[in-house]
């Protein structure tokens, strides 16, 4: 699917020991934003962070090193990520979600000719 021009940026973040049912949260999101058909969505593990308990979370400290941030950043249709939003709510999540207005720009790679 390519997408491109005007779109939505939905970053929803939770910590990576957060569970839905005994699987990570992170990819139960993941999942439901591929069955509901959605452009893409990433993952991406923070390295130290804090949230509304403003405790400081760490990879440096063996001891602070759970709970660490987790990003899943998902881009598609406005109207696509809107319908998506209430597959969400269901989860309870415990964390933020943010959603911004972005432009697409599709990145293609060297066309490599004969």
């Amino acid at each position: 699917m390519t997408l491109s021009g005007r779109a939505v940026r939905l970053t929803i973040l939770v910590d990576d020991t957060d569970t839905w049912h005994h699987r990570p949260m992170f990819t139960e999101i993941v999942h439901r934003a591929h069955a509901a058909g959605l452009a893409g969505a990433s993952v991406f593990r923070g390295m130290e962070g804090f949230g509304a308990g403003q405790v400081v979370h760490t990879t440096r400290l063996l001891s602070m090193a759970d709970d660490l941030p987790v990003a899943v950043v998902i881009v598609d249709a406005e109207e696509k990520i809107r319908a998506f939003l209430p597959r969400l709510e269901e989860l309870s999540i415990e964390g933020l979600a943010v959603l911004d207005q972005v432009e697409v720009v599709p990145c293609r790679g060297r066309q490599v000719t004969g």
